[in-house]
């Protein structure tokens, strides 16, 4: 059993060598198994697909992110509506440490989703938080209006351009491996930000 596991270790390394170097399209399945010293026969007892390969290295991260995500909005949208005002940015903010955290003690396998998962279902991460958030933003707009705070219809497309800004700002933080006392302070910053703005857009 030992050896196996050295045996997948082995493979998980070049891969993760190999996809970070070249992105998933062009990264070579022939390149992986001769780094990890195997034959192309042994590779396929433990996958069947370079595809397979890149969802068993990516697939848990992408999952706790969205994951994580989705809690946080679920928690909010479950809150009396006379409380949302109050916590939205508590909520908020500890859910992005949260996976601000969790990126940079999986470094690695986020940079495989952010930068190099082109022609793999995990190249949608940020789109689908852009989805989460934009529905989040629409049920909290109609808290405002049962709390007597209306907001103005924001124009779909700028709503779309900016939350998906928002999130290429924060996980630029990761790819660049910012160090983390910095990352956690930019974080900060950014939220002030787009907290700002966004209560400015809804007309709060």
């Amino acid at each position: 059993m030992e050896g196996n596991l050295t045996t997948l270790e082995r493979i998980h390394q070049a891969a993760k060598a190999e996809f970070l170097e070249k992105g998933y399209k062009d990264a070579s399945l022939r390149n992986i198994v001769r780094s990890a010293g195997m034959t192309t026969g042994a590779f396929y007892g433990y996958y069947k697909s370079k595809e397979q390969l890149f969802e068993a290295l990516a697939g848990r991260h992408y999952e706790y992110i969205l994951n994580r995500f989705q809690k946080a909005q679920k928690e909010f949208a479950g809150l009396p509506p006379h409380r949302q005002p109050e916590v939205m940015s508590e909520i908020s903010g500890l859910c992005m440490y949260d996976i601000l955290h969790y990126a940079y003690d999986h470094l690695e396998e986020c940079k495989l989703i952010l930068c190099c998962s082109e022609g793999t279902k995990f190249s949608g991460l940020i789109d689908e938080m852009v989805e989460i958030e934009a529905e989040g933003t629409h049920a909290y707009q109609n808290v405002l209006r049962e709390l007597g705070r209306p907001s103005p219809k924001i124009d779909p497309v700028l709503e779309h351009i900016l939350i998906t800004g928002m999130f290429h700002t924060f996980f630029e933080l990761v790819i660049h491996e910012m160090p983390l006392r910095d990352a956690e302070n930019y974080v900060k910053e950014m939220r002030a930000f787009y907290t700002a703005g966004w209560m400015k857009i809804m007309g709060q």
